[in-house]
């Protein structure tokens, strides 16, 4: 499979949770829509656009577990993100809750948002090692009566942790507190039915695991919430009829999120077309078998290295998909990744979490036991 990627073939890639990879045929169809739409950009934005976005969603939506009119594309899960937290209505005195577990960047969002309404983002620690049994039970004991939100990632980025979210949703709606779910390492990674989780927004990624072009990310939102979202540019979809744009036509008549969050004025919206290229590609490759296959490798790294350094997994195997933590003796980390590329070519992130530092391997299609033998064979992570 490596051949149908356009990866370097002298780096050992195992970092695919952080960007994605794009296959050679997908990527080629991202050039053919941008193709065709320089061709005719008058017809292709503004008579176009809406019919063809509409047909991409509803590829994505039987993907995912989710209705077309319950979905709209964003660049990636952050904008997402962004896009739910700005629209909330929180004052001050009022309460987010969320885990030690957070993507940095969506950490950064909800503190510049409360900090502004005078409203408090509070963070619930997650133990490790990880019992994703006492995940719910914690989360919600940390509640309050001043708790309107709770946001927490699916799968997270530092730890690659998969969380109950459905479990946490459900919880959550009995108490009348709004749920923010960030998928952007879930969809492609692990099966996904949007519908059940029942979060009132989810967010996630399709340039990651679902191999689709850079730039393709979504949002869900319950159909109760759709009124109250705000794109982040205030664009035609703001304005009464066509307001003298033609590119406004396609989307007369449209639903209330799709009018406010698709059209925001010339933009390229051919990575989003190709989404269903992305699930065609995964299809035809018998993806539960990739999956499979990648989480064993991921394995292999896991054991090779926790009985080299007599470090402990932090979770159990069914915990983590096709990324995984190993956990590796504390040093600089920036200092072990440069050295990891520099040296062995092998390129894989390391993080930390509460001082541990930990290489964090995600394995996808294209990845062999060369690579992972690559990895433990680099003299960075000699004992």
């Amino acid at each position: 499979m490596r051949e149908l990627f356009l990866l370097d073939p002298d780096t050992v890639f195992l970092n695919h949770g952080s960007f994605g990879a794009c296959p050679r045929e997908v990527f080629d169809a991202q050039q053919r829509w941008q193709l065709e739409m320089e061709r005719n950009p008058v017809q292709f934005l503004g008579r176009r656009s809406a019919g063809l976005l509409r047909e991409a969603r509803e590829r994505l939506g039987a993907f995912l577990g989710a209705r077309a009119d319950d979905l709209v594309f964003v660049p990636n899960a952050t904008t997402g993100v962004n896009t739910v937290v700005q629209s909330l209505d929180l004052s001050a005195g009022d309460e987010v809750l969320t885990t030690d577990l957070e993507y940095g960047a969506c950490d950064a969002t909800w503190q510049r948002v409360c900090e502004r309404a005078g409203a408090t983002y509070r963070r619930v620690e997650i133990p490790l090692p990880y019992r994703r049994d006492e995940v719910v039970a914690r989360v919600m004991a940390a509640v309050t009566e001043r708790t309107r939100v709770i946001f927490v990632s699916h799968i997270t980025s530092t730890t690659a942790l998969i969380l109950p979210v459905a479990e946490l949703c459900a919880a959550a709606r009995a108490r009348g507190i709004l749920t923010l779910i960030d998928g952007a390492h879930a969809p492609g990674q692990i099966a996904l039915n949007i519908d059940a989780v029942a979060a009132d927004f989810y967010v996630g990624n399709c340039h990651k695991w679902m191999c689709a072009p850079k730039g393709s990310g979504f949002l869900h939102a319950r159909p109760e919430h759709h009124a109250r979202l705000d794109a982040l540019v205030t664009s035609w979809g703001y304005a009464e009829g066509t307001g003298g744009h033609s590119g406004f036509d396609a989307y007369l008549g449209r639903s209330t999120l799709e009018r406010r969050m698709q059209w925001q004025g010339t933009r390229d919206i051919a990575s989003w077309l190709t989404v269903p290229a992305a699930i065609d590609f995964q299809a035809r490759h018998r993806w539960l078998a990739v999956q499979q296959r990648s989480h064993a490798l991921a394995r292999q790294a896991l054991d090779a290295l926790t009985q080299r350094f007599g470090l402990a997994p932090i979770a159990q195997d069914d915990d983590w998909a096709q990324m995984v933590v190993i956990p590796v003796p504390r040093q600089d980390a920036d200092a072990l990744r440069r050295r990891l590329y520099d040296e062995s070519r092998v390129e894989v992130p390391v993080t930390t979490h509460r001082g541990q530092v930990y290489v964090r391997v995600a394995v996808q299609g294209y990845n062999t036991e060369r690579d992972i033998a690559a990895l433990l064979d680099s003299p960075a992570l000699a004992r």
